[in-house]
């Protein structure tokens, strides 16, 4: 590890001056040989260096859900040219090209954070043998071998020898102590961080290798610090922490506002997203905003939680538009001016009298040809009766049993005629 470190020991003057103008600040508050003090200067530079890297982190999260898409092509080059290694990587370098994705993308903010933390790492490590680095003087040194961190110095390791912690000042107890907590909680954060990002954050939809590989550093990041930790000073497991508390902070973030498509970060995200348009009718957030335009611009290529987000913005009578934008929907707009017309023409139809229908006749009314309502007189009432025996006297022909209703003049179903009186 020193040896590592000392690669990087051209960088160490500006991180030790970085950490000498947080020391004065906090000195004069906690004093300036407390470990608040000290401490507190490592944990600015760590929030300091992470703010410089939220481009880097802003670029991993893009080539992280670029390489995801990408995953069923990279899927079927493997398989299409399983037995020709060299076309295999002409193609993915091929499919990458014409993407505008960089695989080493994802790994941006781990490498360009490396040389800040071995450059820490050669600093505290000449704390702790007493060797002046950087702009760090003779006085600043013997402050900073005095600082204590729960009664560990900042330059004592989980294996430090008894004659070592006891030149700092320190008991070996109180340094394991601290230092197996720490590495507990670096390998905790480190942990959940990773397992946030795989159970919320990840395509549900498509299982690709790149998953199980992520499954797999979920499990060994974590290991990899506990066993690394304990050859880490206390000032750099302090580093350590704080930048993986801040990735965790930052990745919570990043779920909750900007979810991957297809995860169930993104169901939980549209699901609010919903109530807030169906309350309001509206989208205020320009980050809410890009997400509907994404939406909309996918088309039919739209996944279940994005279709159950636009139907529900259709029952609400809503209609999310290509600029990202909501407004109401043409059907809604319809319905609406078709009610107000209706509401306004309710008082006008409400004082014009409704026009009666006439009464419907019975049956002996119709046959005699008399109005519902009025007495029908005797001479038309005694033809149709007259002409009923006559009718009957009548010889009938042969065959003319046969005949039906309809071929007498009758009507099958509906109102009949009235009979005539028959001829003689």
């Amino acid at each position: 590890m020193d040896t590592i470190a000392s690669l990087f020991s051209f960088i160490t003057w500006p991180v030790s001056w970085v950490i000498v103008q947080f020391h004065k600040v906090y000195g004069a508050i906690f004093g300036p040989d407390t470990g608040w003090a000290w401490g507190l200067s490592i944990v600015s530079l760590v929030i300091l260096i992470r703010i410089c890297l939220i481009p880097l982190f802003v670029k991993q999260i893009k080539a992280t859900r670029a390489m995801q898409t990408l995953q069923p092509e990279m899927k079927k080059i493997q398989e299409r040219y399983k037995n020709d290694r060299q076309r295999q990587s002409e193609e993915m370098m091929k499919l990458y090209k014409e993407s505008g994705t960089n695989p080493l993308s994802s790994c941006l903010p781990i490498l360009a954070q490396s040389p800040f933390f071995f450059a820490l790492y050669h600093v505290l490590a000449a704390i702790a043998s007493g060797k002046k680095i950087g702009v760090i003087d003779a006085g600043l040194l013997e402050s900073a071998r005095n600082a204590h961190i729960f009664g560990a110095p900042l330059a004592a390791k989980f294996f430090s020898s008894d004659s070592q912690v006891s030149a700092l000042n320190a008991s070996l107890t109180d340094v394991r102590v601290v230092t197996a907590i720490m590495i507990v909680l670096m390998s905790a954060s480190q942990f959940y961080t990773q397992r946030q990002l795989m159970t919320k954050n990840v395509d549900t939809t498509v299982k690709t290798p790149f998953m199980q590989q992520q499954k797999m550093l979920m499990y060994v990041f974590p290991i990899m610090f506990a066993v690394l930790g304990v050859n880490f000073p206390v000032g750099v497991l302090i580093y350590w922490l704080t930048t993986n508390v801040w990735t965790m902070g930052q990745q919570m973030y990043v779920i909750h506002n900007n979810p991957t498509p297809g995860s169930k970060a993104q169901a939980a995200y549209l699901e609010r997203l919903t109530k807030h348009v169906t309350q309001h009718g509206k989208i205020r957030r320009r980050s809410e905003k890009a997400i509907v335009k994404a939406i909309v611009a996918k088309g039919r290529d739209r996944n279940e939680f994005e279709r159950k987000f636009v139907n529900a913005l259709n029952k609400a009578g809503l209609a999310a538009q290509t600029d990202g934008t909501v407004t109401k929907s043409v059907a809604q707009a319809a319905e609406q001016t078709e009610e107000g017309a209706v509401a306004g023409t309710t008082t006008a139809t409400a004082t014009v009298p409704r026009r009666q229908q006439p009464k419907r006749q019975s049956k002996s009314q119709r046959q005699s040809g008399t109005k519902a309502g009025d007495s029908p007189s005797l001479e038309k009432s005694d033809a149709p009766q007259d002409a009923k025996p006559a009718a009957a006297k009548q010889p009938q022909k042969p065959g003319s049993g046969t005949r039906s209703k309809a071929q007498s003049g009758q009507r099958k179903g509906g109102p009949q005629r009235p009979k005539s009186p028959s001829k003689k």
